[in-house]
């Protein structure tokens, strides 16, 4: 087993590893990785540039102790739904026993965290087998994706982390942000978004590039975005795909995997299974049901 992000040293017996489900967006910015680790003793010490968020998914070990920066963080055991936080430039020691486990795991560039945080990142102290179920949530999210040969969207990867970072920030005590007027995006905001979205369809779409067409932050940007449409970016970002793939369907001859690489989809697997959830019918299905005289 080897860490995706950093500089260490791994010493363990009887180790075995699954093969890792990993995606990374942004050039290495974020970098996810989800596998099963097996080994009778371990001993690691690392330390990472990034960000560092770990779940255990499943299994546990039956001895864990931690230390971070020569601290003692954690001693104990790895159990299901265990989250820990390690903040970037931190040197992490840990030795387990008897590991059996399944977890996910992502790195975060601070600038990342930052720039999608809205705000300089305030990362909280660090911390070993904690828990949040949102940012639990988020991660089984990712790790699904991933598990099925999907890269999500830089509009979902980059929601998902923004979420992350203001969960971490509230374990700090920070004061909450000023409230905001009530209310949504102008309508100019909203067709500038969708005149944007339209014309890169076929290509991904980022939460950082729609935030700045309306001049926000991203968390502020997020929030007028789903009161002013009800929909998440990247929700609506997969609606416009489905809107234009039904026009294609219907006027044109192009084969289904055609759409699906003109639309910006991942393969055509990822874009019958994302247009049979919104429509309840294949892109074929549909194709044939629109035809005239059908």
């Amino acid at each position: 087993m080897r860490p995706l992000v950093g500089q260490g040293r791994i010493r363990e017996r009887g180790g075995a590893v699954s093969p890792p489900a990993s995606i990374t967006w942004g050039g290495g910015e974020v970098t996810f990785d989800s596998r099963r680790w097996t080994c009778d003793d371990a001993e690691i010490e690392w330390t990472s540039p990034h960000h560092l968020i770990v779940l255990t998914e499943a299994g546990g070990t039956a001895t864990t102790e931690v230390r971070v920066d020569g601290g003692r963080a954690y001693d104990g055991r790895d159990a299901p739904g265990a989250l820990s936080f390690i903040p970037a430039g931190a040197s992490r020691y840990g030795a387990y026993r008897r590991a059996d486990m399944s977890y996910a795991a992502i790195w975060i560039a601070p600038e990342t965290m930052d720039r999608l945080a809205g705000r300089p990142f305030r990362a909280p102290a660090p911390f070993v087998n904690g828990e949040d179920p949102v940012v639990a949530a988020l991660l089984r999210g990712l790790r699904d994706d991933a598990a099925a040969g999907l890269a999500p969207s830089a509009a979902y990867a980059e929601h998902a982390v923004a979420l992350m970072a203001m969960r971490l920030a509230s374990r700090e005590g920070a004061r909450p942000a000023p409230r905001e007027a009530p209310g949504g995006l102008s309508r100019r905001e909203l067709a500038r978004i969708a005149d944007h979205v339209d014309a890169h369809l076929a290509e991904d779409v980022s939460l950082a590039d729609l935030a700045a067409l309306a001049r926000m932050p991203v968390d502020r940007f997020a929030r007028r975005f789903r009161a002013a449409t009800g929909l998440a970016p990247y929700a609506y970002v997969l609606e416009r795909r489905v809107r234009a793939a039904e026009r294609m369907l219907a006027a044109s001859e192009l084969s289904i995997a055609e759409i699906a690489f003109a639309l910006g989809f991942s393969s055509q697997s990822h874009f019958t299974t994302v247009f049979r959830r919104r429509n309840g019918a294949t892109p074929q299905a549909w194709r044939r049901a629109a035809a005239p005289g059908s």
